[in-house]
């Protein structure tokens, strides 16, 4: 999975905060600093080419939302890291040593799942 720059991260922050899919100028409008809208856009294309959004070709002005949740994102870049360690059960057993009493409790129900 591709990383994320800052404005990558932002404008993704924003598509995720968002209940409907939304147009390059809200995107704009959203973000600190109010870059160029030409910014914006080629932030926007590039993430769609990396498959983080989605474009609504269709419609005038072209709509934009998150093609994968903030969680399945944040899951895949936690796995990411798992699998480039060589030692993953090194690195698993210091996860879940730093984990608190609800998050472990919460590993073991998931794991009791399956």
């Amino acid at each position: 999975m591709a990383s994320l720059g800052e404005l990558e991260r932002a404008v993704m922050d924003l598509l995720w905060q968002s209940t409907e899919p939304i147009a390059a100028t809200e995107v704009r409008d959203g973000l600190a600093g109010a870059p160029a809208i030409t910014t914006v856009l080629t932030v926007l294309s590039r993430l769609e080419t990396k498959g983080f959004v989605t474009r609504d070709r269709v419609r005038r002005p072209h709509l934009f939302s998150a093609s994968l949740s903030r969680d399945d994102y944040m899951a895949e870049l936690m796995y990411e890291v798992l699998g480039s360690a060589p030692d993953r059960e090194a690195v698993l057993a210091r996860f879940v040593g730093r984990a608190s009493e609800s998050e472990t409790d919460h590993l073991r129900k998931l794991l009791g799942r399956q």
